[in-house]
């Protein structure tokens, strides 16, 4: 008989209905900002433009994940945040699926940043390194996940794969899709969660979760997203 340790299943408010909210939001600004300025003044101080990051305003990184071009944009990208955000949080916990999220979004804007010189702006970098990560969980949790796990991870792939062709089409930020699933594939693979099956006093087989030390890791891979920056204005 298997019983899970508690943390297995604690359930945690979800912050993924206050990134949702958040979202919306801005975008509503955005179209106010639109009628009555006659210019989208957050995506001109927001959005990641090449132009600007050479100055220093390196929150461009970051920004761009809040921000979006339409409502065909805005409504894709929440709908899939919704679909996929809650039970990633519910695995990773509160602080870590907020920091998964945004290394991926931060990841895939500078990843744009390296390789295209095109204005970006979107969740999607974000929503990909969530993608990448409910990959890396059902391959290292195959075992627990059983003959079912095979199936999750080839629906998964081809979910990315399917996505990555779309972003062939103009307009669409590919490079900025790659390194959200990069950053989130790295996140998730240092540092996502992992099960275990262990014996308890009782002599009953229970899970448990392995712990990891996410603000190491995460420092780390930012060091490397800073290395990567560094090249590209020495190169500039």
């Amino acid at each position: 008989m298997y019983r899970t340790n508690p943390s297995f299943e604690r359930v945690r408010r979800s912050s993924t209905l206050y990134l949702i909210i958040i979202t919306v939001i801005l975008y509503g600004l955005q179209n106010v900002s639109r009628i009555f300025f006659g210019n989208d003044l957050l995506l001109y101080f927001g959005a990641k433009i090449n132009a600007f990051i050479f100055t220093g305003q390196f929150w461009r990184f970051f920004t761009p994940v809040f921000l979006h071009g339409s409502l065909l944009h805005i409504g894709f990208n929440m709908y899939a945040l919704y679909s996929i955000g809650p039970s990633l949080e519910r695995r990773y916990g509160t602080r870590s699926f907020l920091l998964l999220y945004f290394f991926g979004g931060i990841f895939g804007n500078i990843f744009s940043f390296l390789f295209s010189e095109n204005i970006s702006l979107g969740s999607s970098t974000a929503i990909f390194g969530l993608i990448a990560a409910q990959a890396v969980y059902i391959y290292k949790n195959r075992v627990l996940l059983g003959s079912a796990a095979n199936l999750l991870l080839r629906n998964v792939l081809m979910v990315i794969a399917i996505n990555l062709v779309l972003g062939l089409s103009p307009g669409i930020d590919n490079w900025g899709h790659l390194g959200g699933l990069l950053g989130g594939f790295l996140y998730a693979w240092f540092a996502g969660p992992s099960y275990g099956i262990s014996e308890n006093v009782f002599g009953e087989n229970i899970i448990i979760r392995e712990s990891k030390r996410e603000t190491i890791i995460v420092a780390g891979l930012f060091l490397l997203a800073i290395v990567m920056v560094f090249i590209r204005f020495t190169l500039s």
